[in-house]
């Protein structure tokens, strides 16, 4: 998840300021604790709280290990990171996502953890979850916190448009995913209520993730060489979410351009039934959504298996880092069955950690906590995120080219040609 408040941004100001000033990694004086820097990428209050008090009590237990928190930002992590990293100024202790260590991991900026992982923690973390933090041979992250996409929806529009509710156990096909769309759009008056509403600001990783559940990736790894390809299997979601927009006229065209949070509105006021979002945005809507609105949190529609890809929230240690035993002691505390649930429970998303995601708190049918929890199974590594050019790839080639498309502006076979042909051309520069 990447997402940002205003006062997050204003914390990640101070965090990025230390980040790249306030000296390199741990250190420890001849007489004194070793310190260790943790950049924290929590943003929600609840998270950020959860964080500082799991330090407080690592701290109070471990006087020769201190770990000082220090608070980034989803905004511009990225750029954070290379700054620290080529001023050797990185923290030891680092926050990202799947999608975005890989770069790291090659250049090797993160240190390769695998044979410093404690066996309790690699064991409670399912496989599939360890495969997104794993570039050739090295493990270069622990990934703990996870989001599906889910469909959010106005129950009492459904109910009335005689909808069945699909359930984790009987999600549904997308093609009963569009009927539903088109049974509840309506136009009254000259005005249109819409049965989905697309937030597709940036649409590639939504499209590249619900696009597993027919097998499709996007981009092929063989050897050290990677190609873009755009067959059957990758062309099913974006075929879908076009035909809702430009043929069926049951998602709304203007809100391709909206992020998850700017949708909302609309769905609050009716005029969205449905809203395909982050299993998190629970929390907006929980806190947000007018009195006496009944909302109910569905699974996204499956294609050929239910399978979604994710790119988890990860943490990893520098290579540059004096003290990475210390470091990965420090994260199998954080990471630990019952502090994962906590760390879970406020961000609004899964945990990875197969104990933690059997905490009752997790499991509620309240907001629909247990629907996500049922989705957890099928969720699995999206292989894209682990080409090396990838983010070139996504935010040179394959946004443009998909918001052109959705909105209706160039044909399947012109998204093929963007995707393919300058995508392999910018993979190639990248190899």
């Amino acid at each position: 998840m990447r997402r940002i408040t205003i006062t997050a941004v204003a914390l990640a100001a101070a965090g990025a300021s230390c980040l790249v000033g306030c000296g390199s990694g741990s250190h420890a004086s001849a007489s004194g604790p070793v310190h260790l820097k943790y950049l924290s990428l929590a943003w929600q209050t609840e998270s950020i709280a959860a964080n500082k008090q799991l330090v407080a009590e690592w701290n109070k237990s471990h006087p020769k290990i201190q770990v000082d928190y220090v608070q980034g930002s989803w905004d511009n992590i990225h750029d954070q990171l290379v700054t620290s990293f080529e001023g050797g100024t990185a923290p030891d202790i680092i926050a990202d996502a799947a999608d975005d260590i890989v770069g790291f991991a090659q250049q090797g900026y993160l240190a390769d953890i695998s044979g410093k992982i404690p066996a309790s923690l690699k064991s409670d973390i399912p496989a599939q979850s360890w495969g997104t933090t794993t570039f050739g041979k090295g493990i270069y992250g622990v990934p703990f916190l996870q989001e599906p996409r889910m469909v959010i929806a106005n129950r009492k529009l459904l109910q009335q448009a005689g909808v069945s509710l699909p359930s984790a156990d009987h999600p549904w096909t997308w093609d009963q995913f569009d009927a539903a769309a088109k049974k509840l759009t309506h136009t009254t008056a000259g005005k249109t209520s819409y049965g989905v509403a697309w937030a597709m600001k940036s649409p590639v990783s939504a499209t590249l993730n619900l696009s597993m559940g027919y097998g499709g990736q996007y981009l092929y790894k063989d050897g050290d060489k990677a190609t873009v390809k755009f067959d059957a299997a990758e062309q099913a979601v974006p075929q879908h979410i076009h035909d809702e927009v430009n043929v069926d006229h049951s998602a709304a065209p203007q809100a391709l351009g909206l992020s998850g949070s700017d949708v909302l509105p609309g769905f609050f006021a009716g005029q969205y039934a449905m809203v395909p979002l982050g299993m998190s945005y629970r929390q907006q809507v929980a806190q947000q959504a007018p009195k006496g609105f009944d909302w109910v949190a569905l699974p996204a529609p499956v294609g050929t298996t239910a399978d979604q890809g994710v790119s988890p929230q990860t943490l990893s240690v520098a290579a540059t880092s004096g003290h990475q035993q210390e470091s990965m002691q420090f994260l199998a505390f954080l990471l630990n069955p019952a502090h994962q649930a906590t760390l879970a429970r406020g961000d609004w998303m899964l945990p990875t950690s197969a104990q933690a995601a059997k905490d009752p708190a997790l499991t509620t049918t309240q907001d629909d906590w247990k629907t996500g929890t049922g989705m957890q199974k099928d969720l699995v590594a999206e292989p894209a995120q682990a080409v090396n050019g990838y983010p070139e790839w996504k935010d040179k080639i394959a946004t443009p080219a998909f918001q052109q498309y959705y909105s209706g502006k160039i044909t399947l076979e012109q998204l093929s040609q963007k995707l393919v042909k300058d995508g392999n051309d910018v993979l190639a520069q990248n190899r």
